[in-house]
């Protein structure tokens, strides 16, 4: 970064405001070359108000300030790049302003900007500082009324937050809307849409017989791919009632999907606005994967209404707070609507993946961090995924009944406020007399505890010895234990669960308990057993801790066949593939041959036929663990190593496994899905083909071409990676083929720009640097750049080639995109946070990369990732 440091903010820091602002009026006054804002606001002092008053502010025009209806001169205020400063104020006022905004030119999509000729805002963070001068804090909570005027042949629908209070003509072919929001929000709720939309509607009764009105606003092409968006809007405002008795509680619902958006949604007041990947949807241009999204994404921003909405977070550092509880809530809502078992291992497959190496990693930091120099980079795993985790402790810990007993304190509590992490921690305990204050860790202190797990069993009795340490993080060389549920089962010779006498324990007997593990070293007793038992650890993975046990192989195997735990089945799996592909690492380092692994093999091909498991729990169990999974459990990572390793694997299985890959396809092939199973069905039937194509490239190529002709893009897209990976004329037939017929869907090619920069085989990076130049690519669409140029960046034998040609491609698109968007540039900067994970020459070639960018005039946002993973 060229001049000084950016400025460091600290939790420590946290003062209140020194003036709050209790109504808002904003009128927009939208143009093509310019849009003016006007803002009436009422204020009051906190306390002294000889204070002067700092209001946030950037890439504005101050056209005209007053105070009580009186002008300002230009000594009484002065402005900077940051904000405006007025040096004296009374201390109940009045204030004024209008400026001038440039949406059309706004690249970096934040504030307020125009996505494919529509205007839309994004003010989370700190966007709305971007639009008019405000104290954009999310303690300083007001009541909006927002006036928006525009051309109405060219913006005919106007929107904003809350109810529709009033619309009508103007002169010169403009029209206005007029909405009332009347819950108090801070102003990373605002929200604002204009122009040529369509929308579908429907309405749901609520608990208490309000009706409410739901519409998705989407562009007239896209009309008919919202079905599934508002069943599950609906599907969600039903569950929050049922589970936690939460109603919606204004007239209106609405969604507008938009292409040009850096996140995946936003739960702005009544008005969400959602990246279109998680809206548009009809079998035809999405997958399986794509509905499971868009249910799941709907339900995080309704949920948000409550949790992150009508109680909603005092500073940035309880980002958390509103997140992560929002996270743990559309997980249990997808579980609810799906199989339980899979979406819990696909949550965890998330957090082990990329939370995990976050934590090990140079900007690991708690679920509330202590200090940010960018706001926006702490929109994390760790906040989002381990804040979920850490309410799932809640519920373990308390009991679905004791969980609900709190949520209910907490809305009771600080309906209508902003509050803090430490309110939540309260009301779960005030609510349930149990003590949490050791609990209140998982807030303070980063890194994954690593838990040591030793059993013995004589007479009857089974010891379990528990020892947790967490190894130092960025400022934070020591740590104290944590409070962590383990949950936990003894399983007798037949797999059943043996009754539990836990010495020195009131609890009473049962078969399954949550132990509390909140030592150094604890030690568990369990007596009156009568056969050694197989235990079932950390069942449902209870908390975010990475576990070493003393379980073996064949204890191992016993659980995958017998537990009747389904994540701990699908670990036991797991767990033996990674044991078996390290060794085979380790072999190809001495220069040995590698050998099938028997036992892993014959629990694999058990799994797959076992018809009483779910079709997509048996995908998931023979789906081998990830090669970023392989690298964080190496000292030094061998990208090339890891990649050849299970690649020899999955071939060799595909051998043993032969027949009942051929037999299990074929069958699947020829049953007629049920809705409730469809999606199921198709996950294990892809996967077999998978397989197939290491075995019997012709059988797999005409299945894979029958697929690939289907109305159901799940199986067109099996088909044509089945069809990519053989590497013949088919594939490239396939790319062609695949997007002369979707090229006027974005969303689509979204997909076939994934496959191809995610390929594991060929010239992965020049077939990638090629693609930037295709028509359907645009570097200023942050879908597009995380399609491609993203997917590369965790291709991990591409993007780590031994010559760095991979380092220097994403560096160069880094420098590229943060002169564009720096939250997209920050975001594809953390490719190189594991560097010294690597061997030397890989790092002195990352070191090289970073080096040479941190040297540039960098935003903030990207210059905290990089400098941090230089320190």
């Amino acid at each position: 970064m060229q001049g000084a440091q950016p400025e460091v903010k600290y939790l420590k820091d946290y003062k209140q405001p020194d003036y709050l602002i209790s109504d808002v009026a904003l009128t927009f006054k939208l143009d093509e070359t310019e849009t003016l804002v006007s803002a009436k606001m009422n204020l009051n002092a906190t306390g002294d108000a000889s204070q002067p008053l700092r209001l946030d502010g950037e890439k504005l025009e101050l056209l005209s300030l007053s105070i009580n209806g009186q002008l300002l001169n230009q000594d009484q205020y002065a402005v900077d790049d940051e904000g405006l400063t007025i040096h004296s104020v009374p201390a109940e006022f009045v204030l004024e302003s209008q400026v001038r905004i440039h949406p059309e030119t706004n690249t970096e999509l934040e504030g307020l900007y125009q996505s494919s000729g529509n205007f839309c805002t994004q003010c989370e963070a700190e966007g709305f500082r971007k639009i008019t001068y405000y104290q954009d804090r999310p303690d300083v909570m007001a009541k909006f009324i927002t006036r928006v005027e525009g051309d109405k042949s060219r913006y005919p629908v106007l929107l904003s937050n809350g109810n529709l209070i009033e619309q009508g003509e103007l002169d010169g072919g403009r029209h206005f809307a007029t909405w009332q929001d009347p819950f108090v929000k801070p102003a990373y709720l605002f929200a604002l849409v204009a122009g040529q939309l369509e929308f579908i509607q429907d309405s749901y009764t609520t608990i208490s017989g309000r009706e409410v009105d739901l519409r998705i606003y989407v562009e007239s092409q896209n009309i008919d791919k919202c079905d599934h968006a508002m069943e599950s809007l609906k599907k969600s405002m039903k569950w929050d009632e049922d589970t936690f008795g939460l109603e919606y509680d204004l007239d209106i619902y609405m969604i507008v999907a938009v292409n040009d958006f850096n996140m995946g949604a936003m739960e702005n007041k009544g008005l969400n606005v959602f990246n279109s990947k998680f809206v548009l949807a009809k079998p035809e241009t999405a997958t399986d994967t794509d509905y499971e999204g868009i249910e799941g994404v709907i339900g995080h921003e309704y949920f948000h209404n409550w949790t992150g909405n009508r109680v909603t977070c005092r500073d940035w550092f309880q980002l958390s707070l509103k997140e992560g509880l929002t996270v743990f809530r559309d997980q249990e809502f997808s579980s609810d609507m799906n199989a339980r078992s899979v979406k819990r291992i696909e949550d965890v497959a998330v957090v082990r993946a990329h939370q995990f190496p976050e934590d090990d990693g140079p900007m690991s930091h708690p679920i509330r961090p202590a200090s940010y120099i960018e706001m926006n980079n702490f929109y994390t795993v760790t906040v989002y995924q381990k804040g979920g985790e850490v309410i799932r402790m809640y519920q373990t810990l308390l009991g679905k009944d004791g969980f609900r007993k709190g949520m209910d304190l907490y809305f009771k509590r600080h309906d209508g406020q902003a509050v803090t992490c430490d309110d939540f921690l309260s009301a779960m305990q005030d609510a349930t007399g149990v003590d949490l204050s050791r609990f209140s860790r998982w807030y303070a202190q980063a890194g994954t505890p690593r838990l040591t797990v030793r059993s013995e069993f004589a007479n009857g009795t089974f010891s379990l010895k528990v020892s947790q340490a967490t190894p130092a993080t960025p400022g934070q060389e020591e740590k104290l234990p944590f409070h962590i549920p383990l949950r936990f089962a003894l399983l007798d010779g037949q797999g059943n669960r043996m009754p539990l006498n836990l010495q020195g324990s009131d609890k009473p007997v049962t078969d399954e308990l949550v132990l509390d593990v909140l030592e150094a070293e604890q030690t568990f007793v369990f007596s009156g057993l009568a056969e050694k038992p197989v235990p079932s650890l950390l069942r449902g993975f209870s908390a975010p801790v990475i576990m070493d046990s003393d379980l073996t192989d064949q204890d191992q195997l016993f659980l995958a066949a017998n537990d009747d735990d389904e994540f701990n089945r699908w670990e036991a799996i797991q767990q033996l593939a990674i044991n078996w592909m390290l060794d085979g690492v380790a072999k190809l380092a001495k220069g040995e041959s590698l050998q099938r692994p028997q036992g892993l093999v014959e629990a694999l091909a058990k799994t797959l036929v076992d018809e009483s498991l779910n079709p997509a729990l048996r995908a998931l169990a023979l789906g081998l663990p990830a090669e970023s999974v392989l690298a964080e459990k190496m000292d030094v990572v061998d990208p090339d190593a890891i990649h050849q390793v299970r690649s020899w694997l999955r071939q060799d299985i595909a051998t043993a496994m032969t027949e009942q890959f051929k037999a299990t396809y074929l069958k699947l092939a020829e049953i007629e899905p049920t809705a409730d199973n469809a999606s199921s069905v198709r996950r294990l039937k892809n996967c077999c083909l998978g397989y197939l194509t290491k075995i019997d490239s012709q059988l797999a190529t005409e299945k894979a071409q029958v697929q690939f002709a289907e109305p159901n893009m799940t199986n067109v897209m099996a088909g044509m990676s089945v069809l990519v990976d053989l590497n013949g004329a088919a594939g490239e037939q396939a790319l062609v083929d695949f997007y002369a017929k979707w090229q006027a869907d974005p969303l689509v090619t979204d997909k076939w720009f994934m496959l191809q920069a995610s390929a594991g085989e060929g010239d992965t990076l020049a077939k990638v640097k090629g693609l930037l130049e295709h028509k359907g690519f645009d570097i200023r669409n942050p879908n597009k750049v995380r399609s491609l140029i993203g997917v590369f960046a965790r291709n991990q034998v591409h993007f780590h080639r031994a010559d760095g040609e991979g380092y220097r491609f994403i560096a160069d698109r880094i420098l590229e995109l943060d002169a564009i968007n720096p939250q997209i540039a920050a975001r594809l900067a953390g490719s190189f946070l594991r560097w010294k994970k690597f061997d030397s020459d890989r790092q002195k070639l990352m070191k090289a990369e970073m080096e040479r960018m941190v040297a540039a005039k960098l935003s903030k946002n990207t210059y905290e990732i990089i400098s941090k993973s230089l320190a």
